[in-house]
Parts: structure tokens; sequence; C-alpha cells
């Protein structure tokens, strides 16, 4: 089903202001719907270039009340009306003035009594909300019913007038107050004139059992800056009131207004006490996850240096490459637990992972030339347990093309008075490492290249004797359920080694 904006662009001829009107109004009308205890319909009128509907009205927006059910079960968003029974939105949309009357052919019980009312922005009616079940005013009615439908005709008559919603309005998120969540209305002072008993509900864990009634929130005891704002400014506020130890109450401070004046306010209150305690929950809980990677990455760094220590110490050449081959791959996996000590949640950005192991592998290179690798493309944030093993992998394959595919003989060079190397040869890189990042179609891919020496004759990472591609293959297939091929690059197309790997994205067994 297409959106609102993008029904209006396709139906109505709406300004960017004027189509931002409307979606702000769609974003805060559920409190016109509760107050009214109505379904609400948005209708525009069709462009006049599109002869075939010349004068329909299109549906733009629909939404039932949270306190009462609904008349309308079927949705009509995208739907064009036609015929008569929609009289009175078209008079609305013509005068530019709230009209009274009924809708038909929408309810198999019958005409609906409805309110048409035009929804204007600046001097252009742009469309019209009707709502449907319109309450007539009767003495039976109770006083907090009486109280809400006065609060909407007060709010309709400022959609009316072009001066709801508010232009500094932000859309309502999960936690914005609702009508259900408890509703204060208060005069132009500030003096509170109905207080519903959710409302008082939230005031008494705030403390306050006095009877509101004629008195401003701060000769109860509660900070009214926001209410005192909202009166001032015409504007809506939003704002958290602490009070007594952990008791947080959120209130949404809507102004009413005629004519240019303001006549008061409805403050919709909601107590979030609890929201805001399993957000500081969650809080502790992701500062000590970040503490634990913290710890894990400096034990591992501890264990690294160790390693380097023991190396220097061990005389047999074969020794101590094994035990700087052991100290690099925990290295590895102490930059993952480095970036996920920094931010919270379990996600880490592998282009930081990337960065950190090519300065490593190039850092590693020592007396044999320089080694160039250049990453292209990115993999963005990856959950820790994938980023884990992958940085392992990338590492290795990284060690391995800077360590074994660059030899003095692998490209010829130009021999100096002395025979050795021409200066210019030596001031060239030894050789170029490529890495390629993306996501594929099955999931991630990686790609390492280098233009070294190739692989030798009938190798297979399946029977290899190589410890540092033994680990790379049992961690791509046993751990990410991926797979990996290496393969020799023919002399035409530059030569070297291509590593390809692919691990999906989706459960691993």
């Amino acid at each position: 089903m297409a959106t609102p904006g993008e029904l209006a662009l396709l139906h109505a001829v709406l300004e960017p202001d004027e189509l931002s009107h409307i979606k702000r109004l769609l974003g805060s009308w559920s409190l016109l719907s509760d107050l009214s205890f109505s379904d609400l319909i948005l209708v525009v009128p069709v462009s006049e270039d599109d002869e075939a509907q010349s004068g329909q009205l299109v549906v733009l927006g629909q939404i039932r009340p949270s306190n009462r059910s609904t008349r309308l079960h079927q949705d009509l968003v995208g739907e064009s009306t036609t015929g008569e029974g929609w009289a009175i939105a078209r008079e609305a949309l013509a005068r530019g003035e709230i009209v009274r009357g009924e809708i038909e052919g929408i309810s198999p019980a019958g005409p609906i009594p409805s309110e048409a009312i035009p929804v204007r922005y600046g001097q252009r009616v742009l469309g019209v909300i009707v709502r449907l079940g319109r309450e007539e005013a009767r003495p039976a009615v109770s006083s907090p019913e009486r109280t809400y439908l006065e609060a909407f005709d007060r709010l309709a008559a400022m959609v009316a007038e072009s001066a709801f919603p508010f232009a500094e309005a932000d859309v309502g998120g999960e936690e914005s107050p609702r009508v259900g969540d408890g509703v204060v209305v208060v005069d132009e002072e500030g003096r509170v004139e109905f207080a519903s008993p959710n409302a008082m509900n939230a005031f008494h864990r705030m403390g306050v059992y006095s009877v509101p009634d004629g008195r401003r929130l701060s000769d109860l005891g509660i900070e009214e800056s926001a209410v005192e704002w909202a009166l001032t400014t015409a504007r809506p506020v939003v704002e958290e009131v602490e009070r007594r130890p952990d008791i947080i109450v959120l209130l949404h401070c809507i102004p009413l207004v005629a004519h240019g004046s303001v006549s008061g306010a409805v403050i919709l209150v909601r107590d979030v006490t609890d929201v805001r305690r399993l957000d500081r929950l969650l809080l502790s809980k992701d500062a000590a996850i970040r503490e634990v990677h913290h710890r894990v990455k400096n034990n591992l760094q501890t264990i690294s240096s160790l390693l380097r220590l023991q190396a220097r110490r061990v005389p047999a050449k074969a020794g101590r490459e094994a035990l700087h081959e052991a100290e690099r791959r925990v290295r590895s996996i102490a930059i993952v637990h480095e970036i996920l000590s920094r931010e919270p949640g379990d996600q880490v950005s592998f282009d930081e992972i990337v960065a950190a192991l090519v300065q490593m592998a190039e850092d590693s290179v020592v007396g044999q030339g320089r080694v160039h690798i250049e990453v292209t493309g990115d993999l963005g944030d990856l959950p820790a347990d994938v980023a884990t093993p992958l940085a392992v992998t990338v590492a290795e394959l990284l060690q391995n093309a800077v360590q074994h595919a660059f030899t003095p003989e692998r490209r010829p060079h130009r021999p100096g008075r002395s025979g050795k190397r021409h200066p210019e040869d030596q001031a060239r890189p030894s050789g170029q490492v490529t890495v390629d990042l993306r996501h594929g179609v099955h999931g991630l891919a990686i790609e390492v290249r280098d233009d070294g020496v190739g692989l030798p004759k009938g190798f297979d990472i399946e029977r290899t004797n190589s410890l540092g591609l033994s680990i790379v293959r049992d961690l791509v297939v046993s751990q990410l359920d991926g797979t990996i091929e290496m393969k020799r690059v023919p002399r035409i197309e530059g030569g070297g080694t291509l590593v390809s790997i692919e691990v999906p994205t989706g459960p691993r067994r």
C-alpha cells in the first residue's frame, strides 16, 4: 500500500511545505481521534489535471480511536470518494468552514452523523478531516467526555485556522503520551480545569494528593516550566518532570489557540518511571559489557606482549616464528574487543578492524621492500561472533601474502653497476595486495588478491600443511558456515593469488 506522501504526490497538487503540514497532521491526529472518540478520515481533492477523476476526493489517512470501538471496519486509504454521500466534505472544502451532516455509503448500518473539518495551511484549504460518529451535546454525557469533546472542538477550530498541527511539532514516537495515559486541561493562566483519573494516578505516584481543580501545578509542588512556556509561546512543549526518588512523569503540553490568542492548554500525562528504569538498566548493562570487552582486550594485549617477549628468548628460528604468529593472532582478536569496548551493543565496525589489520600487516614487512595494501568496499557493522573469526581470517591472509607472495625473484630488475638492484627498482613497492569487501547475493564476500609468485602447482587448501591456512579454512567453514577458494591467477591477468571467501548472513548451524 502506498504511503500518504506517495498518494498525495500521485493524486493531489501539494507544495513541499503543504505536504509537510499534512504529514505533521497525520503524525499527531491520534489526539483528535481520542478526544472525539471517533474515527477520522483525511481526504484531499484529486488533481484537476486528472480529468477522469475531476471533482473527486482521495483518502490519504484513516485513524481509529483507542478509547472507543470503531464505526468503520474497512480501510479506505487510497480510495476515491464518489457520489453525494461525501457532500459535507466537498462543502467544507469549498467554504473553508466546519460543516456538520451525514456520510453515506460506507457503513451497512446506514448514514453516519459526521463532521467535516477543513485542513487549512496559510490561506489555502488542503483537505478535510471527516469525523465519523459525531456526538451530540447532551446533559447525560459525563464530565470527562464533555471535557474531551470541548477540547476536541477547540483543536478542530485550530485545524480550520491553520494553527494545528504546530510547525515546530515533532511527530510523536512510541513514548509520546496519549489521551488514555492521562489528560489535564488548564486555562490561560495555567490553573487546572480538569484532570482525568489516570492523570490523578500519575500525580499520586508523585506524592500529590490534593485536589488540583483551580490550582496551578506549582501550587501542587509540580514543576510547571513546560506549561508556562507553552502558554507564553503558543508552542507545544514536551518535558520530563521528576518528583520523589525515581518517579518520572512525561508532560506533553499542547496550547489551545483561538484567533491568535492562547486560551489554555491540553496536557497529556504519562508515567514513564518504569520505562526510564529499564533505560538505565540497559545503559548500565551496556557499560558493563563495554568494560568486559575492555578488560578482555587488555588481557589479550598482555598475552600478546608475553608471547613477544618469549619469542626473543627462543634460540630456534622456527620457534620464534611460531610465537610471532601466535602473538599476531591474539592481537587480531584484541582489535575486535577494543572496538567493542568503545561502542554499545554487540555490533562492530568491520571497516575499523580491517584498517587496523592492514596497518599491522604492513608494519610486519621488514627487509623485504614495501608492500602496498589497498582496501575497496566495506562490510559495515557486523555481529561480534562474525567479526572475530573474520578478523583472524583476514589477518592470516594478509600476513600470508606479505610473507610468501613476494620474493626477490618475483619480477625482473635492472642491475646497477655493482650488479645489485637498480635504485629506482629499490624505491618501488615490492608488491600489491588488494582486499575487496562487499555484500554479495548470498551474504558477505571477501577477496584478497596479490600480484606475487602465485600458488605452487597442485595446491589444495583442503590438504595444505600450512598452519595459518588451516586456521583460515576451519574458521570460514566451521565457525562461519562459509566457503573459501584459493587459486592461481594466470600471468596474462597479472599473476599472483586470489582468495575468495563467502559467508552467509543468515542463521548459522
